[in-house]
């Protein structure tokens, strides 16, 4: 596996990659990076990138207004610049918001999409009143890993997991409410019915995040979604169970219309 920066709009955005062939993008959620996807990114027969988000782990900050748009703008950009020919984006939980936002504004840009316990096109909404415990998250390491432990409850790895944690520090200050504010206000409801091209949405029955009839609305809302349901795992199959996601993964691209 390799690891670079590119500059993207002005801003210098981390990346791993690994193997060849078919173009694969792995997005982050939320308090996450690019180490979420590191023990999926051997996939035979693709190129697989995962790249840290504006604001998140070794890519820098990201000015002004923290806006799920904003880091789709600059995600396009990336696609662009790295010469990624049609990827396969796969977004995980906020990142999949991120996904859906350029699946529905650069459509051309990717050839399908697979979105792993992701945020709804209505949003996922934050209270005000959660604030302060996100801003615990924040400053109290031994609270954010407790927050943490609810997202991955099938993961056993106790050094993994503790990266994970130091690398959710990493998040730019203005992201952590930010972030929880654009969840809230994203809304693209009604505007996926024109992405035509396949899409698999991939929900687990331990979630704490997203509900079933969130991953439902999701898959609801594109013409060519299937969503399939993971008894065993909670909000990150990525890390709670990587090689069953790989494989899931690989008969998907395996299925694509050549």
């Amino acid at each position: 596996m390799t690891e670079s920066f590119i500059a993207v709009a002005g801003i210098s955005i981390f990346f791993a990659a690994s193997g060849a062939g078919v173009p694969v993008l792995f997005v982050h959620g939320n308090l996450g990076s690019h180490l979420w996807y590191s023990r999926v990114m051997e996939i035979p027969g693709c190129r697989t990138v995962a790249v840290d988000l504006p604001n998140f782990g070794r890519s820098l900050a990201l000015p002004g207004e923290v806006d799920l748009d904003r880091y789709a703008d600059v995600l396009s950009s990336f696609i662009v610049a790295s010469a990624l020919e049609r990827p396969i984006l796969v977004g995980h939980s906020l990142g999949g918001a991120v996904a859906q936002s350029l699946a529905a504004r650069y459509p051309q840009l990717i050839r399908a999409l697979v979105l792993v316990d992701s945020a709804a096109p209505s949003g996922l909404k934050t209270p005000e009143e959660r604030h302060r415990a996100i801003e615990m998250m924040r400053t109290d390491t031994r609270y954010l890993s407790a927050a943490l432990k609810v997202v991955v409850p099938a993961l056993k790895d106790e050094v993994f997991f503790a990266s994970l944690v130091e690398d959710a520090r990493k998040m730019a200050a203005p992201a952590w409410i930010g972030n929880a504010r654009a969840l809230s206000r994203f809304d693209y409801s009604g505007r996926l019915r024109s992405f035509g091209k396949p899409v698999l949405v991939l929900w687990g029955r331990r979630d704490a995040i997203v509900t079933e009839a969130m991953a439902r609305e999701t898959a609801a809302a594109f013409p060519s979604a299937r969503l399939e349901i993971i008894e065993e795992v909670g909000h990150s199959l990525i890390v709670e169970d990587p090689e069953r996601f790989k494989a899931i993964l690989a008969e998907f691209i395996d299925g694509l219309p050549k």
